[in-house]
């Protein structure tokens, strides 16, 4: 189902309604999405600066470490 502009702004009149968490992350992703569309250079936030940071500080997991996660969730 295709979202016309009339869904699109009752679904914003009830973010105000949704918690304080849910409504940053939509604000990121439609700044991310308006970024793309005017070509500007995209800005990681300081929250996606630290965790890129704490991401390269420790260890990659292991190719059997990947492997049992996904085998976990296949099986569900």
């Amino acid at each position: 189902m295709s979202m016309t502009k009339i869904h699109v702004k009752e679904i914003l009149e009830r973010v105000p309604s949704w918690p304080q968490d849910r409504q940053q992350e939509l604000a990121e992703l439609a700044l991310e999405i308006e970024a793309e569309l005017t070509g500007a250079e995209y800005r990681a936030t300081p929250d996606e600066l630290a965790a890129i940071d704490e991401g390269l500080a420790g260890e990659a997991a292991t190719a059997e470490e990947v492997e049992a996660v996904f085998a976990k969730f296949r099986r569900k």
